[in-house]
């Protein structure tokens, strides 16, 4: 079966005086039977030239799925009462959401059964349950899609019925005023998809009648809305990449006015928290490029009222806060690695938990309950499975709540290794890589390993545990996450370097992470493979078009590959409020930096790796015009004969399927591609 050619169309684009030419551009057609025939054509392509692996993928999946406890049940969490749980059931592929009114062993209340409310729909997704006050009602969200719009609906608890009102195209999150009956949510603009649109809903009332509250004009800003933990007051946020703003009501007022809490000021960052008397502030003001602690009163909340609380380091990133009667709690990032501290309100106490490791990941759990002396935080590493953790802040003393069970006879933590190494980037930098492996895995250049990487957002791949990875890791395959710049696991810094126009950053740091491995002997070109998605792909596609020669096989999911087009589209979801990031090509200075980099625009008659590329249909962030279009050209300018794979999913979008077993199946077509190349199908 010979390799789909889409047809070529002649196309121009003309900016700035330069001309790029562009004939897959009629891929976007979505309606255009020719385009879901094209994609139909790859998708049958794929599974005849994988046709050898499909038993394999059969076995990968139950294998993966073999290792997870089906009738899972997360950790009781107490909210205004009730203890709430979410459990799965043997063989489903979604949550159910149960409460118990003040003690666990009162009657389960069932909320939501999401397999039942699945039925029929290839996609499904529930998020934003959001409870009423006093607890008879939940707001909730549903995206039968996969395209992130979210109908929004009520359903009375008392009653199991749902209220006879819809309201369309929001972002699924919903948040409720003092008074039961007042619910504020979020709209999404038709066309770009950016949340820009804060409404109010009243109980009983049309909600075609409901009352716009909050227009957020600014296209580069995206709007949510939240209660505080004290659930004194309702937030409006409006945020872009680089600038944020708050605007507060007091949460017993519903019909009142939203003010201001500091206006926005370009590349200033705020988050507030309300304690007592006070607003506290994580802010990188007067320059905090790692962020600080201020606090200002309820009464005054302008930027001229806020004093210091904790100063800005130049060597720790201050991440997060949780704010509980007594005590405050601050996870700060250090040399790449999370430590989570403890104050006291009236000073007696201030000390840090103790966390152990170089390739740990920790972080604060679900903390809704203010008056408590008990913090729940999550610590995994590598080799090591997650524990959901409970620390008495009073004692110091720990008892672990939940320890992630491998249903797995053979598996054992003390049979993998894990490691941090640094590669001197070509400017000198020192970037981190994290690794695990086998502990029989030979690490003499002739074991296969995949090579993560992301590098966009300021987002931090953390060096997880991963059950799934196993699969990989005990047929002798090391598995490495390149912690590149654009990433913050080396503070803002780190990721102010890896944007805007120092991006290329990004890509020679993973560049120069892989000629690292091989020079250390974890692996050779010929075993070494790459892995990434979305910003991740962008990644991907960048370093086989640099260093194709470095790379046995790359596997690129829903990649970011045209940035010049999509970012002069401002028709397109995310484009404008992804200019902080990128910059605007509008601008002659950006459009030439970006030209330089675009995977689409930088294809080249030249040899490629094994190409596995990953799409969908409904994809909202990276709409899936993008990868067929790289993979056409592609298949039209390389010299080799090595495969060439699109897939795409004609049923989901950004996040691929979305039943938990499902995505294993996703994961199982992944790893098949892998160690088929790599001769370890067995």
């Amino acid at each position: 079966m010979s390799a789909p050619r889409a047809k070529q169309i002649e196309f121009t684009h003309r900016n700035h005086g330069d001309e790029r030419s562009d004939p897959y551009y009629w891929l976007r057609e979505r309606e255009n039977p020719e385009v879901i025939s094209y994609l139909e054509q790859e998708n049958s392509f794929f599974k005849k030239q994988t046709g050898h692996t499909e038993e394999f993928q059969k076995q990968l999946f139950e294998e993966m799925k073999g290792r997870i406890v089906e009738d899972d049940t997360s950790v009781p969490y107490k909210r205004n009462g009730y203890w709430y749980v979410t459990r799965f059931v043997k063989g489903g592929q979604y949550p159910v959401y149960t409460r118990r009114k003040e003690v666990m062993e009162a009657e389960e209340e069932l909320l939501f059964d999401c397999n039942a409310l699945a039925e029929g729909e290839e996609f499904f997704d529930m998020k934003g349950i959001s409870i009423s006050p006093d607890n008879k009602l939940a707001a909730f969200g549903v995206d039968t899609l996969g395209r992130r719009e979210y109908a929004l609906k009520i359903k009375n608890l008392e009653t199991g019925e749902l209220l006879p009102v819809t309201m369309d195209r929001t972002t699924g999150s919903s948040v409720w005023a003092a008074d039961n009956r007042t619910l504020y949510y979020v709209r999404k603009d038709p066309v770009t998809l950016r949340a820009n649109a804060i409404y109010r809903h009243i109980l009983g009332e049309d909600p075609a009648k409901d009352v716009l509250v909050y227009q957020e004009e600014d296209e580069t800003f995206n709007t949510y809305v939240y209660k505080t933990k004290s659930r004194k007051y309702i937030v409006i946020g409006s945020v872009s990449t680089l600038t944020s703003e708050y605007r507060i009501l007091n949460a017993n007022d519903p019909l009142g006015e939203f003010k201001v809490f500091a206006p926005r000021q370009r590349g200033l960052e705020y988050a507030i928290y309300h304690y007592g008397a006070h607003f506290y502030v994580l802010t990188n003001k007067d320059g905090a490029t790692n962020f600080k602690l201020m606090k200002t009163p309820e009464s005054d909340t302008g930027y001229s009222a806020w004093e210091e609380v904790i100063p800005h380091r130049e060597d720790v990133l201050l991440e997060d806060m949780e704010l509980f009667k007594e005590y405050m709690v601050r996870s700060e990032r250090h040399n790449g690695l999370t430590r989570i501290f403890i104050d006291r309100w009236d000073g007696t106490a201030s000390y840090e938990i103790p966390l152990e490791g170089e390739t740990y990941v920790a972080y604060p759990y679900v903390n809704l309950e203010f008056n408590t002396r008990a913090f729940r935080y999550v610590f995994n590493a590598m080799t090591t499975p997650y524990r959901i953790m409970e620390f008495n802040m009073d004692t110091k003393e720990q008892t672990v709540l939940k320890q992630q069970e491998v249903l797995d006879p053979s598996f054992d933590p003390d049979n993998y290794g894990s490691t941090r190494i640094w590669a001197t980037a070509r400017d000198g930098s020192e970037v981190p890589i994290s690794l695990v492996y086998h502990k029989d895995t030979p690490r003499d250049g002739s074991s296969p390993l995949l090579l993560y990487g992301y590098g966009s957002y300021g987002s931090t791949t953390d060096p997880y545990f991963s059950s799934v990875r196993l699969s990989l890791l005990d047929r002798g395959f090391i598995f490495a996450i390149a912690h590149v710049r654009g990433g913050e696991y080396l503070g803002r810094p780190w990721y102010e370097s890896g944007k805007l126009l120092q991006k290329w950053n990004t890509f020679n740091d993973f560049i120069d992470c892989a000629h690292c491995l091989v020079a250390e002997k974890f692996t050779r070109p010929e075993n070494l493979y790459a892995a990434g998605g979305s910003a991740g792909g962008l990644l991907m596609g960048v370093i086989v078009n640099e260093a194709p020669e470095l790379f046995h096989g790359v596997i690129a999911a829903v990649p970011f590959v045209d940035v010049v087009t999509t970012m002069l589209d401002e028709s397109i979801p995310l484009t404008t409020g992804e200019y902080d990031e990128w910059g605007n090509p509008g601008d002659p200075e950006y459009y030439a930096y970006m030209k330089s980099y675009s995977p689409y625009d930088n294809v080249k008659k030249q040899a490629y790796p094994h190409l596995l590329v990953l799409a969908g249909l409904h994809d909202s962030q990276v709409q899936y015009w993008e990868p067929a279009k790289w993979v056409a050209r592609l298949r039209e300018l390389k010299t080799d004969s090595n495969r060439l794979y699109l897939h795409t999913n004609m049923d989901a979008g950004h996040g691929g399927a979305s039943g938990r077993f499902e995505a294993l199946r996703e994961t199982a077509i992944e790893y098949a591609f892998l160690l088929d190349l790599a001769n370890r199908m067995a």
